[in-house]
């Protein structure tokens, strides 16, 4: 196919008006050249039936919506020619026109890529029109048409529509870019040159591009679809819709008709005590003294605060969210906590704004629950985060974090709470900052350990004192909705708070350790001296400490040991030799531990060291790698090594059991 003329320069396109009633007379008097361009330019990987039944859809679909006229861009006048529409009123060109460009639009839509995605828009064929049984398809048109056919498939959609819009429209080259560039081509130039590439079948030449008779998608044959397949289809319909009736009378019997589950209520029906959890009337509230004659000073002794608790509208939404967060709901729940919605009406602890947002804490009695929501906004960036609480006593009761961002944190806590303060746990001897809390508890931010694992400049903690007994607690933040307890003393003792001089020591050169815990669900964070070493040469010691993180959960704990030795710096942080999770060393369960240290003397010698608890009976290191090998009748242990030697290190227990790092 020769296509002479070419153009690079496109006009801008004026805009006018179509009536919608103009539009469909134009529609019905073309129809048949609309569907055969949206045919021949529907990407051929289409099945027959479906490409005519979808060239049929988007036709139909181009007739401008409303009842008035549309404002829509018309190209300038065509020349008309070969096989266009006849000339005449400018204006009824101008609507072919336009449903020209609207059905090129549409076809050429199967093969466009949307912006940074790799895959295609698919076609729609639309609602309409519908055929139910029965397969259309155009009439063939002899060897010719196959050939040109496979010609067509060969290019592209622009292409196609290019060849159609020249050969059978009869428009120039300039006016077909026109129209390209109108549908949405990107390069129409391109697609022109393409189709003048096109190459016809042998022995054409005498024909015309496109005949008359050739894809002409409304002179079609019917034949029916796979008869077989479809009674299979009828026959399983007819079977699920009859089972579905059945069951259906079978649920609204009466009496003991519930089969297994007995006298209980269908899945669908409306539970009275999980409805009443809903509503904002029926939270339990504690007067603001009421802590002070309670039996228990725990959570549920926490009065309601805030200046939202009247907010129905706001304890509705989170009392809802809490039941049934949404796909939108940024949702947090600890470890082994159930995210399922309370079984009764909670306990209001606080409603009220913080650092922007509407914050609502509530307690069930075995959870926490904080709901948080940008002020301003009924719906839409909610926050919902949930953590077990079960079995708190007045300690773990002493604070819950209310607003957390990248670097501080805030916290509401307990009435009993009279002095609030942020140490340095880096810094044995730091007092802190006093933090000033507001009326209803909350306090100032407290800066948060940073999030780069290489480094441990500072690690906060919150000291908190009480009112009437004036005892201290410690806590830091490990990333869940109540603090994590800070204490000190061997497991077999009631633990201690880590406020001591001593425990405060330890907590300077192991804080860092704690990183390993965020996120894991721990309740409290017990540091124990199990063993002291003399070092070889007789003039220095070491510590050997194990700090186990409990959970809410009760299992899933985690343990690190460390070896300190005397005369570190301040803020330097002790060599932490082993880690483990999930288990009972280090407990009141097992109240064991054994761990060993490559270390280096002032007099440039290294060493094995190892050393267990007090029940150790005797120790074994077995070299690897070259290492050296060794055994000590007692609990501590020094082998001359060398730089780089790697042991594993092994104990046995009073009574014959054996005994390993984390274990």
């Amino acid at each position: 196919m020769a296509l002479s003329e070419t153009t690079s320069q496109h006009s801008r396109t004026p805009s006018g008006s179509v009536d919608v009633e103009q539009a469909q007379a134009a529609l019905v008097e073309h129809y048949p050249r609309l569907v055969r361009l949206a045919y021949l330019v529907l990407p051929p990987s289409l099945a027959r039936h479906r490409r005519v039944l979808t060239a049929h859809s988007l036709v139909q679909r181009t007739l401008p919506r409303g009842r008035g006229s549309a404002e829509v861009k018309v190209l300038p006048a065509q020349r008309r020619g070969g096989h266009g529409p006849a000339g005449g009123d400018a204006t009824g060109a101008d609507v072919y026109e336009f449903l020209t460009t609207r059905v090129l639009r549409a076809a050429l839509s199967g093969e466009r890529r949307p912006r940074l995605a790799p895959w295609r828009l698919p076609v729609r064929p639309g609602l309409f029109p519908l055929v139910l049984g029965l397969q259309l398809f155009p009439r063939s048109g002899g060897a010719y048409e196959l050939a040109l056919e496979k010609a067509l498939s060969e290019v592209s959609g622009a292409a196609r529509a290019a060849c159609a819009l020249r050969g059978w429209e009869g428009m120039t080259d300039a006016e077909v870019c026109r129209v390209l560039e109108a549908a949405g081509v990107q390069e129409p130039a391109e697609a022109l040159a393409a189709a003048s590439g096109i190459r016809l079948p042998a022995g054409s030449n005498d024909k015309p591009v496109l005949g008359p008779s050739e894809f002409d998608p409304c002179s079609l044959q019917a034949r029916p679809t796979d008869l077989l397949r479809r009674r299979q289809h009828l026959r399983a319909a007819l079977s699920a819709v009859a089972a579905v009736v059945v069951c259906g009378g079978l649920l609204g019997l009466p009496g003991d008709s519930w089969g297994p589950d007995g006298a209980a209520a269908p899945l669908y029906a409306r539970n009275p005590a999980a409805e009443k959890a809903l509503e904002p009337a029926s939270l339990t509230r504690v007067a603001a003294g009421a802590w002070k004659d309670a039996s228990r000073t725990d959570f549920s002794a926490w009065p309601a605060r805030g200046d939202l608790t009247d907010d129905d509208g706001l304890l509705r939404r989170a009392l809802a969210v809490w039941a049934r967060p949404g796909g939108k709901v940024r949702l947090s729940v600890t470890q082994g906590t159930s995210p399922g919605p309370p079984s009764g009406p909670p306990q209001l602890l606080y409603a009220g704004r913080v650092d922007g947002a509407k914050v609502v804490l509530l307690h069930d009695g075995l959870r926490a629950a904080r709901y948080a929501e940008p002020e301003g906004a009924d719906s839409g960036g909610a926050v919902l985060d949930v953590a077990r609480t079960d079995g708190a006593d007045t300690a773990e009761s002493g604070a819950l974090v209310i607003s957390r961002s990248d670097s501080n944190v805030r916290y509401l806590t307990a009435p009993w709470v009279s002095k609030a303060a942020e140490v340095d746990l880096l810094q044995s001897d730091d007092e802190g900052r006093s933090l000033n809390r507001e009326d209803d508890g909350v306090l100032v931010s407290l800066t948060g350990p940073g999030r780069d694992p290489r480094e441990c400049n500072r690690w906060p903690g919150l000291l908190l004192s009480t009112r009437g007994k004036s005892k201290r607690h410690l806590y830091t933040d490990l990333g869940e909705l109540t603090p994590a307890r800070l204490t000190s003393g061997s497991p077999t003792k009631k633990p201690r708070d880590a406020t001591s001089a001593t425990a405060r020591g330890r907590l300077a050169h192991t804080a860092c350790g704690f990183r390993s815990m965020v996120g894991g669900g721990v309740r409290s964070v017990n540091t124990w001296k199990f063993a002291t070493q003399l070092l070889p040469g007789g003039m220095r010691s070491a510590t050997w400490l194990c700090t186990r993180g409990e959970t809410w959960r009760g299992n899933g704990a985690r343990i690190f040991t460390s070896f300190r030795r005397s005369g570190l710096k301040r803020g330097e942080q002790a060599v932490f030799t082993s880690r483990a999770s999930d288990t009972p060393a280090c407990g009141p369960r097992r109240p064991h531990a054994v761990s060993g240290a490559l270390w280096k003397s002032d007099a440039g010698n290294w060493y094995v060291l190892a050393a267990g608890s007090r029940k150790v009976a005797g120790i074994r290191a077995t070299g690897k790698s070259g290492g050296p090998s060794g055994s000590s009748p007692g609990r501590k242990l020094a082998l001359l090594a060398k730089k780089g030697a790697e042991a594993k290190i092994s104990a046995r227990l009073a009574n014959g059991e054996k005994l390993e790092p984390g274990h």
